[in-house]
């Protein structure tokens, strides 16, 4: 009766870890410890086996959070590739071919919606663990250490990049307009949409566009 209260116990601080700290278990020597753990616990509890599913269970969220992980941090790296000059790009193009963004969507309330999607969906990938390692190593960059000693915070960091990339592509989409009028109308297209993004709680986005 005791070794069932005690696994019950250590089943739920377990569930607690690999919920709230996946990351802690991506490499093999972690991963392999957990599984002894949870082959000793589910020992305790041969008869019914409902401590069994509770660890396969647990151990699919954890190996599905770290492959969600995975993917996303893929994917940034792809975007962190060298990019050619934009600005020789746009000349070689034929000024047909070049829209703006009011060609592609002219609601400042949709363009507020969709904005909001990717803000919601690169604040999903932030963990505690992303927050935990900057304060973790504050006392390293206040004596100047190597920045590359900090442990990287890929999800912050994709955060923050979407926040400097809107704020350029609102720059640039109304600084590319020559004629005065269609610019004024450019600018307060995007005050619509910063007062949209105000109005659905997106205050990230309504900053990066002021």
């Amino acid at each position: 009766a005791k070794l069932k209260s005690f696994a019950a116990k250590i089943i739920q601080l377990l569930k607690e870890w690999t919920e709230t700290f996946p990351y802690d278990f991506q490499d093999e020597k972690s991963m392999k410890e957990l599984k002894e753990i949870a082959h000793r616990i589910t020992q305790c509890d041969e008869e019914n086996g409902t401590v069994k599913k509770i660890i396969s269970q647990m151990t699919q969220n954890l190996l599905m959070a770290l492959s969600a992980r995975s993917q996303f941090q893929e994917i940034r790296e792809k975007f962190r590739q060298p990019v050619t000059d934009k600005g020789t790009i746009l000349k070689t193009k034929p000024q047909s071919t070049q829209k703006d963004i009011l060609s592609v969507c002219c609601d400042p309330l949709i363009l507020a919606q969709q904005l909001t999607y990717i803000e919601l969906e690169r604040v999903s990938n932030i963990y505690p663990e992303d927050l935990m390692q900057i304060v973790s190593h504050m006392d390293s960059l206040d004596n100047h250490k190597c920045r590359s000693d900090v442990t990287k915070t890929y999800n912050l960091e994709a955060y923050d990049n979407w926040f400097n990339c809107l704020s350029m592509l609102v720059a640039t989409e109304i600084c590319r307009i020559v004629k005065k009028k269609q610019r004024t109308r450019m600018v307060e297209f995007f005050i619509d949409v910063a007062r949209e993004c105000f109005n659905i709680g997106n205050f990230n986005s309504m900053m990066a566009i002021i």
